[in-house]
């Protein structure tokens, strides 16, 4: 379809031999045109086998898989040249300099050596790059690198990009230095697909968002029709004293069976649904009480409240009796 750049229905690939699992058990993923679209999962769900198999790096052992209109089996050359991907380890020579790293990436994209040249000048500027491109790379910071890795990716202008965790091991300036690229790739009408473990870069990023687990596409929506099916909002209650935690989880808005209570931390949890009116009838009915509370905070679900919601098995921290 002319609107959509990545097809997979029923994509199977096993791993281990006869006697493994499947790292792909099934799958299916549309992406469309244009947007970015966040794969979410915890480690060995099998978003790396995902990216590698829309890469052409790996062979489905079954399904029908299809990017920028072609088959990745059977028109694997076709995909490469509309494909990039900036995997989750750095590309780039460490001892070159940005500049020459990316008129190397375009030589083996056999570009020319001037258009090589031109392309390079260009990326390093739409990255902000610019007046670091003769620095050699070891020099540069961590989210500097990803950038180049990115622009790296970028040297023939693909229809599609891949993007496999390209924030991980960053410091929270590095990964918004990435992010704004990111986005700045999507104004242009480049599709991203970003696989990723952290909840909030798939909400600052994504347009659309696929759970997987498994091998399997558990959930699909977006960011906050994900959120809302934990709760939306939840609220956070840490108290001076945790023998009174008990007491403090019949003061929360919500059923007791829905409140996560962590005495360790002297925590309770809750999903809440207008935020303002539970942030505010909480502090009043726990000062009338007679609990002190050391902090109390509003936030959105992590992935790890989203995905174990998704799988049944939101049952990690169990009331005190």
């Amino acid at each position: 379809m002319a609107d959509t750049a990545i097809t997979v229905e029923e994509a199977r690939k096993k791993y281990g031999g006869k006697a493994g699992g499947y790292a792909l058990d099934g799958l299916d993923l549309t992406v469309a045109r244009g947007t970015v679209h966040g794969v979410l999962g915890p480690n060995g769900a099998g978003k790396t086998t995902l990216v590698r198999i829309l890469a052409t790096l790996l062979r489905p052992d079954s399904g029908r898989v299809e990017v920028a209109g072609h088959d990745v089996v059977r028109q694997a050359y076709e995909v490469r040249l509309r494909i990039g991907l900036l995997g989750q380890h750095a590309a780039v020579d460490e001892e070159l300099g940005g500049h020459q790293n990316l008129e190397m990436f375009g030589r083996l994209h056999h570009l020319g050596a001037r258009h090589a040249r031109v392309r390079a000048d260009e990326l390093l500027e739409r990255f902000g790059l610019g007046d670091t491109g003769r620095k050699p790379v070891k020099q540069y910071s961590g989210g500097m690198r990803r950038r180049l890795d990115l622009a790296a990716s970028l040297i023939t202008d693909p229809e599609v990009l891949f993007l496999d965790e390209p924030t991980t091991g960053l410091d929270p300036r590095g990964r918004t230095e990435v992010w704004s690229a990111v986005r700045s790739l999507v104004g242009g009408g480049t599709t991203v697909l970003l696989t990723t473990q952290y909840l909030e870069e798939a909400d600052q990023l994504a347009d659309r968002i696929s759970v997987v687990d498994a091998g399997r596409v558990i959930a699909d929506g977006t960011a906050d029709q994900l959120k809302a099916l934990t709760g939306g909002d939840r609220i956070d209650v840490v108290l001076r004293d945790a023998g009174q935690l008990g007491a403090a989880v019949a003061l929360l808005p919500v059923p007791k069976d829905d409140v996560c209570v962590d005495p360790d931390r002297r925590l309770l949890s809750a999903p809440v649904t207008d935020r303002m009116a539970a942030l505010s009838g909480v502090v009043r009915a726990l000062e009338e009480a007679g609990i002190e509370a050391e902090d109390i905070a509003l936030r959105r679900p992590t992935l790890d409240e989203v995905f174990l919601h998704l799988t049944g098995d939101d049952h990690r921290v169990k009331e005190p009796a």
